[in-house]
């Protein structure tokens, strides 16, 4: 287990929680009962990790496992599962580009504004639609 909480970052805590949750099966243990992981299963979890990491709910991470596991009948639900996850990241990416563009506007408008403050603590700071001046 060290080697793939090391490797693939994931903690012993979230990989038994995968087990529990029965996304994670089949895994080998020694004679000391420690768990060994093959490289298929390290692949599986690095794309759970990535599913996970991306918003996918661990039942719909069951949903695609069961689809997965029936073979190549489930094809093409699996690929548009995938693709509409796909889509909900492009999203969620596009509303975070907003964001950080209003956080390098208002960033943009204290540098302007940061040497007239420096020399004027009376200097009326406009940003955020908002003004402000120095309590004193």
């Amino acid at each position: 287990m060290n080697y793939v909480v090391e490797n693939i970052n994931i903690s012993a805590k979230t990989l038994r929680f995968y087990e529990e949750q029965g996304i994670l099966r089949n895994i080998s243990r020694d004679e000391k009962g420690r768990r060994i992981y093959t490289r298929q299963n390290m692949d599986w979890i690095a794309f759970i990790r990535c599913l996970r990491e991306t918003g996918m709910s661990i039942a719909k991470i069951k949903e695609y496992q069961r689809l997965f596991e029936a073979g190549n009948a489930t094809f093409v639900e699996r690929q548009e599962m995938l693709k509409l996850h796909k889509l909900e990241i492009q999203k969620h990416i596009e509303e975070e580009l907003k964001h950080l563009e209003e956080i390098n506007y208002k960033l943009a408008m204290y540098d302007l504004q940061k040497d007239e403050i420096e020399k004027n603590p009376n200097h009326v700071f406009k940003c955020h639609g908002m003004e402000s001046s120095a309590l004193n």
